[in-house]
């Protein structure tokens, strides 16, 4: 079967903004509100009350069975960490928030990592670069061109520094769906990959690791962790194709 990538209209382009605008503020909070001694599950709360105060309905909670409205991963941990109140963050780790949002049926989704306090100098490099291989991305992600230039400028960037890329997860489409065609993968590819289209929306997300690149899940079937316990950073946003530049719909 023929996998079909949704375009958007403007109107549909505007329900996303309002969405994404929303995820934006929802970040604020959870970065604000980080500091040693706080639990994970607090953190979660606060994530979920704030995304209810806008208006919004938290995409991750119950989603295929995840419990809580917050991905919050610490220190070797890639993504989907579950919270836990048993989790106190202290000095010195750092945590990546993934989470997103519906809004008038359309979602939002972007991943942050910070520093709780005062982080490594490595793991500070660690989350600035990850950043920056998502604005070297999209660079590439305008209308006739290809979407696995997208993921070769990733990994271009990523390469000289000697970080793990991790494959088993990648970015996607994403709409009136959480998760939608087409997988962005933040590797190089050797095919192309389909051709971008204004009214696309994706997410790209690289998740790099400090060390090798292969990671495993935990037994509670969500976590990812990396395999030799190398720190993680995560960082995504939700995009929007367009005749020009990319925008960006979970920045404000």
């Amino acid at each position: 079967m023929r996998k079909v990538i949704t375009i958007k209209t403007d109107e549909e382009i505007e329900l996303m903004r309002q969405s994404g605008q929303r995820l934006a503020k929802v970040h604020e909070a959870l970065h604000a509100a980080l500091k040693p001694g706080i639990s994970t599950l607090e953190l979660d709360q606060i994530g979920e009350d704030t995304i209810r105060s806008l208006g919004g309905i938290p995409n991750c909670k119950n989603y295929e069975g995840f419990p809580a409205s917050v991905c919050i991963s610490v220190n070797d941990e890639v993504v989907h960490g579950i919270p836990s109140a048993d989790r106190i963050l202290k000095e010195g780790d750092i945590v990546t928030f993934d989470t997103g949002l519906i809004y008038k049926g359309y979602h939002s989704d972007a991943a942050r990592t910070w520093g709780v306090g005062k982080i490594s100098d490595e793991a500070q490099k660690l989350i600035d670069v990850t950043r920056e291989s998502f604005f070297e991305g999209i660079k590439k992600a305008k209308a006739g061109h290809r979407l696995h230039e997208i993921s070769r400028a990733i990994d271009d960037y990523i390469n000289p520094y000697g970080y793990g890329i991790v494959r088993e997860l990648t970015g996607h489409g994403i709409g009136t769906s959480l998760h939608e065609e087409p997988m962005v993968p933040n590797y190089k590819k050797l095919l192309p990959g389909v051709k971008l289209k204004k009214g696309m929306t994706i997410c790209v997300e690289p998740m790099i690791t400090m060390g090798e690149r292969y990671v495993g899940w935990l037994d509670d079937d969500w976590t990812v962790v990396t395999v030799d316990g190398s720190l993680a950073a995560h960082y995504e946003n939700t995009i929007a194709i367009t005749d020009g530049e990319p925008e960006i719909l979970t920045i404000i």
